[in-house]
């Protein structure tokens, strides 16, 4: 699917569906993304994968990720990424916190291990980020303002026919926090998995499962597969999921990697 088309000749609408419907599929030539040009820097981010902590706060659902915050200044065009804190297990944590917006959590302030400081200048990471950046631009609120960025990795792995790996929440969803908030995925890898279905649903949907929903609620269903197949959400205006993991029959191992870019205004303190 083509986030923007426009007409042609015409560059495509600044914001493209996301800014239209509230949510788009997005691919790598939605995003403008030369996947041979960037081949050794998809490696370098795949392989991070390989190792990713298992969730501090949830062990055994078969949940491993990292996480960081980053600010981008609007009227620069700099991305900078925020120190994490020390941490005698994992180096450097970054908090994590979703407000009342995750059941599973609330008010909770979470501490995750944070993204190598070698991804910090992974070319196809900073394009991506930019990319959806670029889709969150067109609203008002995040013009003069430093804007928060949440680069999550996040990978649900199982290794034999019992286990089930689960998202956080597992129900459909918003991120909250702001009127500005989007969230954007990104699929980096997947092999051997059954499951992993994407929801895109109604915001009066979060708290519920797809199907405890009317079909009209449920506004696209959908299962990443291909490198950088992805979707992008403006939060306020609907609610998402993706559903638990299991191994699929091709051996003893599988995996769904994905990427998540958290876009939010910094609501000044003083």
């Amino acid at each position: 699917m083509v986030d923007n088309p426009g007409q042609p000749g015409q560059p495509p609408e600044h914001g493209g569906r996301v800014r239209r419907d509230g949510y788009a599929r997005l691919n790598a030539a939605d995003l403008g993304i030369d996947t041979a040009a960037l081949a050794e820097d998809f490696a370098r981010l795949a392989d991070t994968y390989q190792d990713l902590p298992p969730d501090p706060y949830a062990r055994e659902t078969r949940r491993f990720r990292r996480y960081s915050h980053a600010v981008y200044l609007p009227w620069t065009g700099e991305l900078s990424y925020i120190p994490g804190a020390p941490d005698e297990e994992f180096g450097s944590v970054t908090e994590y916190w979703q407000d009342e917006h995750n059941p599973e959590y609330p008010r909770m302030r979470r501490r995750l291990p944070d993204i190598p400081e070698a991804l910090h200048g992974n070319r196809l990471l900073d394009i991506l980020v930019r990319a959806d950046l670029d889709r969150a631009l067109w609203l008002e609120d995040l013009h003069r303002v430093p804007v928060y960025v949440g680069i999550h990795l996040i990978s649900l792995a199982v290794h034999d026919r019992a286990q089930v790996a689960v998202s956080s929440p597992n129900c459909l969803h918003q991120d909250g926090g702001s009127p500005a908030t989007f969230t954007f995925a990104h699929l980096v890898g997947r092999w051997n998995v059954k499951g992993g279905e994407n929801v895109i649903a109604t915001p009066e949907s979060a708290g519920r499962t797809p199907d405890t929903l009317p079909s009209e609620a449920i506004h696209d269903r959908f299962v990443l597969t291909e490198p950088l197949d992805g979707y992008g959400v403006h939060d306020r205006r609907v609610s998402h999921y993706v559903g638990p993991v299991h191994l699929g029959d091709g051996g003893s191992d599988g995996r769904r990697d994905i990427l998540i870019v958290g876009i939010a205004p910094y609501t000044p303190g003083l």
